[in-house]
């Protein structure tokens, strides 16, 4: 059981008797109401969406699901590959499963995925990744940390805000639960 608070993109959850994974959930306070979590939910047997609300301490229960790191290799059609980190066994995981991974995974990250009955249901992505800036506007001069933000395109094709010192070929760290700038990489 966890409550309502704590719920993540990715998450797998019991909700009317059937598995769901969490594909985004925000916290809402309007005014003088009670504030409640408003997430939406993508059914694992169906792939029915849907859009509910919960209080924000309401319990929900969570299946046993167990996790095992994999590391992910590389995009076969719309399938992404995984090699099991213990057996070196290579499976497909097909692109629903893998929710943002294109936008994040280069090549030999570790990735944690949720197994129930020896099928992955559901994969986590690395908290943060490395990825190199293709494409930029120039920086520009005297511009510090502080002064505004432009967007980059990085090699995965993923878009992203970053502060106007960043500079094509330079590489930089991507939260990825909420896709934005971290720091630039060090080293």
């Amino acid at each position: 059981m966890i409550k309502a608070s704590d719920l993540r993109k990715g998450k797998l959850i019991l909700y009317n008797n059937e598995l769901w994974t969490v594909h985004s959930s925000q916290h809402v306070s309007k005014g003088n109401w009670r504030s409640y979590i408003q997430a939406r939910l993508k059914n694992l047997r169906t792939g029915q969406l849907v859009e509910t609300r919960f209080a924000v301490d309401e319990s929900i229960e969570t299946p046993f699901v167990e996790t095992r790191p994999f590391e992910y290799l590389y995009r076969d059609g719309d399938d992404f590959v995984l090699m099991d980190q213990s057996t070196y066994d290579q499976v497909h995981v097909p692109k629903d499963i893998m929710g943002d991974g294109e936008l994040y995974l280069k090549g030999n990250e570790t990735v944690t995925c949720m197994i129930i009955d020896a099928k992955i249901v559901g994969v986590e992505l690395p908290n943060v990744v490395e990825l190199a800036v293709v494409d930029t506007p120039p920086a520009i001069r005297g511009a510090t940390v502080t002064s505004q933000s432009k967007e980059a395109v990085l090699e995965t094709g993923l878009r992203i805000k970053v502060p106007s010192f960043i500079e094509n070929g330079e590489v930089v760290r991507v939260d990825t639960r909420t896709g934005e700038y971290v720091e630039r990489a060090k080293g």
